[in-house]
């Protein structure tokens, strides 16, 4: 690495700040499927019209949760740039956070969502 990396405070800090984005992420994705199911009447949707109101919920949130992610990953870039190098451990740890954690919340938790409605349906 062109600068120190420690795992200190700072580190565990920028980790713990990551998750927190993420989770938040995961949330406003899985609360917009939860709408759409309640506004089509039928919590009890499965199969191939299911999976397609659950895209038109991730769809819809899609460049609400992009355009976030690139704002703050901007505004990292430039910290990480210009700061000093006590901060560059931190910023660094924010910025991998948060290109994984974008991507965690929308190409990862809504395929399980759909993988654990159809066990859902097999139980019922």
């Amino acid at each position: 690495m062109p600068f120190p990396l420690e795992i200190g405070q700072d580190f565990i800090a920028a980790i713990l700040t990551v998750m927190g984005y993420t989770m938040t992420e995961t949330v406003i994705v899985f609360d917009r499927i939860r709408e759409r199911l309640a506004e089509a009447g039928k919590d009890d949707m499965y199969g191939e019209e299911r999976n397609k109101l659950i895209n038109f919920a991730l769809n819809s949130t899609l460049s609400r949760t992009i355009l976030t992610s690139l704002s703050v990953f901007f505004v990292l870039i430039v910290i990480f740039i210009f700061g000093g190098d006590s901060i560059r451990g931190f910023i660094f740890a924010l910025l991998i956070g948060r290109i994984i954690g974008t991507y965690s919340s929308l190409c990862i938790s809504t395929p399980i969502v759909i993988d654990l409605s159809k066990d859902e349906k097999a139980v019922k």
